[in-house]
């Protein structure tokens, strides 16, 4: 397997302080976006790529602006009810969450040239939208092979242990840029110790010597009966979002054709707390406790075409730029065990062991996001009707990561290289005039995941962020949508959509990892630690409401 080696987490890093900046799993998440915008975008399915004359195309194809002939102003709020169920070795555990939110406010212009041929009118544009929802809670529980406990000490092979070890007014294991947090962390919290006549190999705290019948095997005469935990428990927590603010121009040539441009501010507010327990026999467990704000401000630009060969066909093309974002990790961690037939070297019976990282620790990186190319088509039935279609296409394996001075971590890039591929979004959307004033309106969207099947089924060791060593694998987006609009006024009107969604994606507490004569079974062959993989199943339900005045 790829990733299955004898390798420090963080030894791609360059400075403490990039010790729990974000990983390739991190970077995925990222670069995220949601299919959001007006009730009427929405509600269908968010095609409209070659359609144009809605404010939310300014962050898909804002050629799509050159299509209003009147100024508007447009606001759009929601109602999200989300809940996250997961499958742990046939163990079921669900985690819900409701929001409300302000998806967009936005302004449009037109300013018309008096001609009939050539550039008949500019339109400028200027909008508040949310680009992505991190709002979520999810929750993993049930019985597997290994603990993280194994997993910490798997992970810290070949560190010398004196390296490991705090000096009171000396030295501190955590401004050492050659150790992982997490193995630091979990030394001082008890979770592994040192092997009989090893400074650099280590077996998890929870288990005792055997000298026969053993599932697992060092080395040598003594085996180490390692634990297997009762029951793990993983509880994560995710709020903020992507707010991106748009400054947008379009014009229209002949009626024929319809160029655009955005330049796009992003504002990134991420928060991630989570909460790790196992339990063993007896009074035995262990605890992880996590929290991680990620904030920062990026920059991207769209530009766009719309042509229209004939009146009842429009096909548009968008090339959406990367985001370049300059962005801050600020992060905490604490971790305890409590092993009760733990004694220390002078006999003392020490069960209870809790450590803590430094408080106040922040890392600053660069990171650039992938770019997506869209094409689109819509056709116009009569005058009642209309059909619309958006491929989208996003080559993952193009995200970045840098350091703050913007030297690329070539490592990481690598990973990326490997675990990601392109993904694939379609759109597809119709609606249809009952009467002059109301429509109706139906979607969907389908997106493939960019995970490679090895990245998903859990064969890669992933080398997570400091002390956070769950992660999530995209295994694919879709969402179905109805709507409606009704026009009050000739200036006045609302839309209203519902929109439901369902993301699948495999969850890990830790990644799968395996050291050279750490682990092994009886017939001396190294053991894989790793995590067990949860389906994790996300389904949204939103509730959009858009009010617009033309004028």
């Amino acid at each position: 397997m790829k990733k299955i080696t004898c390798v420090l987490a963080a030894a791609f890093l360059t400075g403490t302080g990039a010790l729990m900046a974000q990983g390739e799993m991190d970077a995925y998440k990222l670069s995220q976006k949601d299919m959001n915008g007006t009730a009427r975008f929405m509600g269908m399915g968010g095609a409209f790529g070659a359609l144009g004359g809605d404010v939310s195309v300014m962050s898909t194809n804002p050629a799509g602006l050159g299509v209003f002939r009147s100024s508007e102003i447009v606001t759009s709020v929601s109602l999200n009810m989300m809940n996250a169920s997961s499958d742990f070795n046939g163990t079921n555990a669900t985690g819900s969450k409701t929001r409300f939110n302000l998806d967009n406010f936005s302004y449009v212009g037109y300013f018309p040239t008096g001609n009939d041929e050539g550039i008949i009118g500019w339109n400028f544009g200027f909008g508040y939208h949310r680009a992505k929802s991190f709002d979520r809670t999810y929750r993993v529980s049930g019985r597997q092979s290994f603990s993280l406990a194994d997993y910490a000490a798997a992970i810290s092979y070949g560190i010398n242990e004196n390296d490991l070890i705090w000096i009171d007014g000396g030295y501190d294991p955590y401004n050492n840029r050659n150790l992982g947090w997490m193995s630091v962390l979990g030394y001082e919290a008890g979770y592994f110790g040192t092997n009989p006549g090893s400074s650099n190999n280590y077996h998890s705290g929870f288990g005792e010597w055997n000298n026969s019948g053993s599932k697992y095997k060092q080395d040598g005469d003594t085996e180490w009966l390692y634990y297997e935990p009762s029951n793990s428990t993983l509880t994560v927590s995710e709020k903020g979002g992507i707010d991106q603010y748009n400054f947008s121009f379009a014009t229209n040539i002949s009626n024929l054709v319809f160029l655009g441009a955005t330049f796009a501010v992003t504002d990134m507010n991420y928060r991630m707390y989570s909460t790790y327990d196992e339990t063993f026999g007896g009074s035995d467990n262990l605890y992880l406790d996590n929290s991680l704000a990620t904030d920062g401000t990026g920059y991207a630009f769209n530009i766009g075409a719309i042509v229209r060969p004939a009146d009842f066909l429009r096909l548009g093309v968008a090339y959406n730029s990367p985001t370049w974002y300059k962005l801050t990790d600020y992060y905490y961690a604490e971790a305890g065990t409590y092993i009760d037939g733990y004694y220390d070297n002078s006999g003392k019976h020490v069960p209870q062991y809790d450590a803590k990282t430094p408080e106040y620790n922040y890392s600053e990186y660069r990171f650039r996001t992938p770019d997506r190319w869209i094409f689109s088509a819509a056709g116009i039935i009569g005058q009642d009707a209309l059909i619309s279609v958006d491929y989208e296409l996003s080559n993952f394996s193009n995200t970045r990561l840098y350091d703050a001075d913007g030297y690329e971590w070539v490592d990481e890039t690598d990973y990326i290289k490997q675990d990601f591929k392109s993904t694939h979004t379609l759109r597809v959307g119709a609606e249809y005039k009952v009467t002059p004033q109301f429509a109706v309106r139906a979607g969907g969207s389908w997106q493939s995941s960019s995970a490679t099947s090895a990245l998903q089924n859990g064969e890669y060791e992933i080398f997570t962020s400091g002390t956070v060593p769950h992660y999530t694998v995209d295994r694919g987006v879709s969402s179905y949508s109805v709507g409606f609009g009704y026009r009050f006024t000739r200036s006045f009107y609302a839309d209203l959509a519902y929109v439901y969604r369902e993301h699948r994606e495999n969850a890990y507490l830790f990644s799968a990892t395996a050291v050279d004569d750490n682990i092994k079974d009886i017939n001396g062959n190294t053991v894989v630690v790793g995590s067990d993989p949860a389906s994790l199943k996300d389904k949204a339900h939103r509730v959009a409401l858009t009010l617009g005045y033309k004028f």
